[in-house]
C-alpha cells in the first residue's frame, strides 16, 4: 500500500480520536481582527497560579509560551477545530496560544502571513497584559501552519512588512511543512497552493525556503519519509540551506507505523510521550533550548 493510501485511510481513525479527546482546560479567546477566523485562544495550564507568577518561580517548563499556527492546506481548520494540540501543550506544563487565519481559496495569500503577523502581535500584547514582559516563546505549526510559521520566523522580509519583532522566539519547530514549493510534487499540494496563491502571483515570494535568511532562532523539523502528501525533500531542502546560512537546524525523520502526514502532524498530540516518540521528541527538544 503507498503512502498516499495509508494517509487517506487515517482519517477515520484521527476524527474518531478528536471526538473523544479529553478537554480539560477551559481556553480564553481574543479577536484580533473583523473576520470570524482572526482569533486566538489561550491555554493555561492547570493549577499554574497564572504567567506572572510562573515567570517569577522561574519553572523550566512554564517559563516557556508555545505558540502554534495550525495547518489544514490554508483551507480548511481553525484554533478551535485543533483544541486537542492546546490541551496536550498546557497539560505538559506549557502556557499555548492557538493562532487562527482567514482561509482560502476565498481568501489569498498573503492574507494568511498577514493574518499570523497580526496575531502575533496580539499574542505579545496579551502577554504582556498577562504580567510576562519579556515572554520566552517557542513557535511552531504542522503542514500549512508549519509553511506560515517558518515564514514568521525567518523571513525578514515578512517581519519587515508586517512589522514583527521576533527578539522573544527562543525556538522553531515545524511540523510536516511544505517549505519548499517543488516541481513534481503531488497533486494534492500543487491544487491546495493553486487555491492559496493567485494564478500570476510569484510563489517565491511566499516560499519559507527562498526567503529564509540568517537567524539565531534555533529550529527543528520533524518531517516523515513515508508522509503520502509532503514530499520529505521538502525538509531536508530546508535544512541544507539552514546550515548554509549558520542557522542551528534539527532535522528529525519520523519513524514507527504511524509516519503518514496526519498522524504525525496532528495525532501525535492525542498520544502520550511514552506511547510516541516524536512527540516526546518534541517536548524534549523544548525542554532543552
Amino acid at each position: 500500500m503507498n503512502d498516499s493510501t495509508r494517509e487517506s485511510l487515517s482519517y477515520f481513525g484521527l476524527f474518531w480520536r478528536m471526538l473523544r479527546a479529553k478537554k480539560t482546560i477551559v481556553p480564553e479567546c481574543l479577536s484580533f481582527g473583523e473576520d470570524k477566523d482572526q482569533y486566538l485562544l489561550y491555554y493555561e495550564p492547570a493549577g499554574s497560579g497564572g504567567l506572572a507568577e510562573q515567570a517569577q518561580a522561574g519553572s523550566a517548563a512554564q517559563d516557556k509560551t508555545v505558540l502554534w499556527v495550525h495547518g489544514g492546506g490554508w483551507n480548511s481548520g481553525s484554533p478551535r477545530a485543533f483544541d486537542f494540540v492546546g490541551q496536550c501543550i498546557a497539560g505538559a506544563g506549557y502556557p499555548f496560544i492557538s493562532l487562527g487565519y482567514q482561509l482560502s481559496p476565498k481568501n489569498k495569500y498573503p492574507t494568511q502571513i498577514e493574518d499570523v503577523c497580526a496575531g502575533y502581535k496580539a499574542a505579545l500584547d496579551f502577554l504582556k497584559k498577562k504580567g510576562v514582559a519579556s515572554p520566552r516563546i517557542v513557535v511552531t505549526g504542522s503542514s500549512a501552519g508549519a509553511h506560515l510559521s517558518s515564514l514568521l520566523c525567518y523571513s525578514p522580509k515578512v517581519q519587515a512588512d508586517y512589522g514583527v519583532d521576533v527578539s522573544d522566539i527562543i525556538g522553531y519547530i515545524g511540523i510536516g511543512g511544505p517549505y519548499c514549493f517543488l516541481e513534481g510534487q503531488g497533486w494534492v499540494l500543487r491544487t491546495l497552493l493553486g487555491q492559496l496563491f493567485e494564478k500570476d502571483y510569484d510563489r517565491a515570494q511566499g516560499e519559507p525556503y527562498a526567503l529564509m535568511e540568517k537567524s539565531g532562532i534555533p529550529m527543528l523539523l520533524i518531517q516523515s519519509e513515508h508522509d503520502g502528501l509532503i514530499d520529505y525533500a521538502c525538509a531536508t531542502r530546508m535544512a541544507e540551506k539552514a546550515s548554509s546560512l549558520g542557522n542551528r537546524c534539527e532535522l528529525y525523520p519520523v519513524t514507527g507505523k504511524r509516519n503518514t502526514h496526519s498522524w504525525y502532524t496532528a495525532g501525535m498530540f492525542m498520544e502520550s510521550r511514552r506511547e510516541n516518540e516524536t512527540l516526546d521528541k518534541f517536548f524534549s527538544w523544548i525542554e532543552g533550548l
